[in-house]
């Protein structure tokens, strides 16, 4: 959901300069489709996206991108056991661009798709203008 968004808020600002990717930090999300009702919430806020798999996240996206975030602790702690470390301070919560020491609840398991979408869009907002 947080790609679309991102690359949503940056054809919206006329932003082509910037790399939007999503990867899995845990094994269990990797090769699933997006989950429907992701889909109805980014239709339902005209959210354009297309249809993929999840892949997963390499030691290597650490020196192939300039942010690595997460939306919860428990993302945070495996993307970090990926990456082994963060020397150059690249990985981040999304809520932290929004100066809130929060996580954005999996959506999966409080099936509410519709405050994920907020707390994203909200944390997708500021980071675009940190960047």
């Amino acid at each position: 959901m947080a790609e679309y968004i991102m690359k949503n808020l940056l054809a919206k600002s006329g932003r082509k300069d910037v790399l939007v990717e999503s990867a899995a930090a845990t094994e269990d999300a990797v090769g699933s489709p997006m989950d429907p009702r992701t889909t109805r919430v980014l239709e339902k806020n005209n959210v354009p996206y297309v249809q993929r798999h999840a892949r997963k996240m390499t030691k290597d996206d650490y020196q192939n991108y300039d942010y690595l975030i997460c939306m919860d602790e428990e993302n945070f702690m495996d993307m970090n056991r990926i990456t082994g470390g963060d020397p150059d301070r690249k990985e981040y919560k999304l809520m932290q661009f929004a100066n809130k020491n929060s996580d954005v609840e999996d959506p999966w398991y409080t099936n509410d798709f519709d405050t994920a979408y907020d707390e994203i869009l909200m944390g997708c907002k500021a980071l675009l203008e940190k960047i």
